[in-house]
């Protein structure tokens, strides 16, 4: 995009997040969260304003913008079945695209102090939005979605690497294929879900001797952890005379300082557990399933990896909507990389193949 079109993309795109944020507001049942979500549509329209007067300014006329009803209205009917929240995050990815795209506007365009200091306002809000959708999605337990998923991609993406070199070895038995991806599938099952109960059980075993550790600190010498917590302030980059005034203010107060110093989880070990391990099942099932009907593999590892393929590119859209990053580039780096790992696979399964003379 051409630099002197800049501000008319702005313009157009706060334009059509003030008619996109207003519209599904008005259709929202939870008043509250209705409110906010207009609260969030005045103020795009505000920031469109800015760069209509940033036009005017310099002879320009800003173009006429329309709602996109489609649009608008397929969210609508979604909304209605899926969180709202979701919705709006799914379909406008552009926020963080846009704090990216004023800051170096800010920092390279010859623009008046006056500018340039709404630009910054402008900015803080759009990094305020992102905020509070990514606050909703964790208090709408929408965070389990990412956490799912991302446990899905690891079983998918082994198990597609694994049939994958089995299939240069295995040519004409794809049940071998198949069985053997599932049976590695279940023990990396298990494994990950192990690993997941191992590590959320220790960090709470770890939290609670060192709670226990900080009742005996506060009985026997308060004045040594509130000197950790002055020297917690300050490696967390708080100035030195600022962490002495802090912790003037604070005293001796067990629970103020027992917020920084000990690190809560109210993760359930078993429910992590399960969680876990189910997730990366669900990957498996993709890239194994062709081989149980294939004839051979040379015709199974093309739908295993058309499969996989389209449910990485599925996964790569939820995530980067839920993480608030680039759609494109999340899923051209998880299926480049998933499928180089399964070229890889292949190749080395062919190299075993020649060396051990396998034929079956």
């Amino acid at each position: 995009m051409e630099k002197n079109s800049l501000p008319f993309y702005f313009y157009e795109m706060e334009m059509n997040d003030y008619f996109t944020y207003l519209q599904i507001a008005q259709s929202i049942k939870d008043k509250n969260l209705s409110e906010k979500i207009k609260k969030i549509a005045y103020m795009e329209k505000k920031h469109a304003s800015f760069w209509e007067e940033f036009l005017k300014n310099r002879g320009l006329e800003p173009p006429p913008v329309k709602k996109k009803n489609l649009k608008i209205g397929f969210m609508k009917i979604l909304s209605k079945f899926f969180n709202p929240v979701l919705v709006i995050s799914f379909f406008e990815l552009g926020e963080s695209g846009a704090i990216k795209n004023y800051y170096s506007f800010l920092k390279n365009e010859n623009l008046s102090e006056e500018e340039k200091e709404k630009l910054k306002r402008i900015i803080l809000d759009e990094i305020e939005h992102e905020t509070f959708f990514a606050r909703q999605v964790n208090e709408k337990g929408l965070s389990n979605i990412r956490d799912f998923v991302l446990g899905m991609n690891d079983g998918l993406v082994e198990i597609l690497g694994a049939v994958a070199g089995l299939s240069a070895v295995y040519l004409y038995n794809p049940l071998i294929v198949g069985v053997s991806g599932l049976i590695v599938g279940v023990a990396g099952a298990l494994s990950m879900g192990i690993g997941a109960y191992i590590s959320v059980r220790s960090q709470r075993q770890v939290n609670q001797a060192q709670k226990e550790q900080m009742e005996i600190i506060f009985d026997v010498a308060p004045e040594r952890a509130v000197e950790e917590y002055k020297k917690r302030l300050i490696e967390s980059g708080v100035v030195k005379e600022i962490a002495e005034d802090i912790t003037k203010k604070i005293g001796k107060s067990k629970e103020a300082i027992s917020k920084l110093l000990l690190q809560e989880t109210e993760e359930n070990e078993i429910k992590s557990g399960l969680f876990t391990g189910f997730a990366y099942l669900v990957g498996v099932f993709f890239p194994v399933v062709p081989y149980f009907f294939a004839p051979n593999s040379y015709i199974a590892l093309p739908f295993s990896i058309l499969f996989a393929g389209t449910v990485l590119t599925l996964v790569a859209v939820i995530i980067s909507v839920l993480s608030g990053i680039n759609v494109k580039k999340k899923i051209l780096e998880m299926v480049v990389s998933a499928f180089t790992a399964a070229g890889i696979a292949y190749l080395f399964g062919s190299i075993m193949q020649s060396i051990f003379g396998i034929q079956i």
